[in-house]
């Protein structure tokens, strides 16, 4: 199993790295580049950020992976990898829902009218989708999803509630899950929509999480869903949902985070002094550094046993899992490690004056909760690791 880039891919993100450079001389650099704002880095919820995206598209970054018929490069998936790893790395928003969730379901499962509409929107980094999975009573047991899409003359009416949806605030069009067959068994009653976000009868309200993310409950009242905006097949939408959730965990759950992270700790542990003694010459802080610094290489190490499974051709389901679980805990457990050390002051919030490292650290660990829930929380990826790779039963 080799892990190493071949010369092609070490040029591809010299590339992007240069552009990266370029990028952090714009007026608007820090809006466009900001790590601190944790998970909430990858969204293009600003006007930079959508006019970076709209770069992003120009200089052929968008859909490298997408067959050659629908405007993409048929370049292998791990080069739309490479470039979220390196975007990751310096706060800027990541391609995936778009060119991964939406754009290769449709391309997959997609009508013709659907591609025909969506897929150059996506190229040109035209458009922004909000994903409606989880509602109030389904969560991680997502088929038990109760919103309600009737048939009716023409084609659909969805009414009901989603939670926790990102990016509805700022999306165009709405990527949603909804019931169509009330007697199937629950993971076969299910298709996919999709539909604009600025009609009348959707009525979004902010919800606020302890990190400082928003998020949202949608409403949707009477939505009437034209026939041909149904996407693929009727009551297929749990493959489809599965699909993109694998994609999601691969391309998002990147590890540069991690090694950035681990520096800065590095140099703020090596300049802060406690009773006149740099906290690095402490034995237990040595010993909490390089136990991080071999964790974060075995975070590496997961994500690269996630590109090599997908370079072979596999769905990395049970990969990607492994991957999710570990790495979002050890943003955790990275953020513990700081609040600890630093004592007190680790707790202040980045409003105080005080705050070592401007708040981060405490920010941080409030703010990368979240990631060990979205895309799946870590008890459904230890039930994908238990199933599928141990072949252990259902625990319910």
């Amino acid at each position: 199993m080799n892990f190493d880039f071949d010369a092609d891919q070490v040029a591809f993100v010299a590339r992007v790295r240069e552009f990266l450079a370029e990028v952090r001389e714009w007026p608007d650099a820090d809006d466009i580049m900001c790590p601190e704002r944790e998970s909430d880095s990858i969204l293009a919820d600003t006007p930079a950020r959508r006019a970076f995206n709209k770069e992003l598209a120009r200089r052929g970054y968008l859909g490298m992976s997408w067959p050659k018929e629908y405007g993409g490069q048929e370049k292998p998936g791990i080069y739309e990898y490479l470039l979220n790893e390196e975007l990751s790395r310096v706060g800027a928003p990541l391609i995936g829902k778009g060119v991964g969730c939406v754009g290769q379901t449709l391309i997959r499962h997609g009508s013709d009218k659907l591609k025909a509409e969506f897929l150059p929107k996506i190229l040109s980094a035209d458009v922004e989708f909000a994903l409606g999975y989880s509602e109030p009573h389904a969560g991680s047991d997502l088929a038990s999803l109760r919103l309600r899409a009737e048939r009716v003359e023409g084609g659909w009416m969805l009414n009901g509630q989603k939670m926790f949806t990102t990016s509805a605030h700022f999306a165009d069009w709405y990527w949603l899950a909804a019931r169509t067959d009330f007697d199937a068994p629950k993971h076969k009653g299910i298709s996919l929509f999709l539909l604009p976000m600025d009609q009348e009868g959707i009525t979004i309200q902010p919800i606020e999480t302890m990190g400082e993310h928003v998020t949202n409950a949608v409403f949707l009242d009477n939505i009437f869903v034209p026939e041909d905006y149904l996407v693929g097949e009727l009551n297929r939408g749990w493959t489809y949902i599965c699909e993109a959730l694998d994609y999601e965990r691969f391309t998002f759950y990147t590890y540069s985070p991690l090694e950035e992270k681990l520096k800065v700790l590095k140099a703020l542990i090596a300049e802060t002094k406690c009773n006149g003694e740099r906290l690095d010459t402490s034995t237990e802080v040595r010993h909490g550094l390089a136990r991080l610094t071999a964790d974060v290489q075995m975070a590496k190490m997961l994500q690269r046993r996630v590109i090599y499974a997908s370079s072979q051709g596999r769905v990395p389901t049970i990969e990607a899992a492994m991957c999710k679980l570990y790495s979002t805990a050890l943003h955790q457990r990275l953020a513990d490690f700081a609040i600890d050390t630093l004592g007190a002051d680790g707790l202040l919030h980045k409003v105080d004056a005080d705050a070592p490292a401007g708040g981060k650290w405490e920010w941080s660990y409030r703010a990368t909760a979240l990631d060990t829930i979205g895309a799946g929380t870590s008890e459904v990826q230890k039930n994908i690791i238990a199933r599928r790779e141990l072949g252990l039963p259902l625990e319910f």
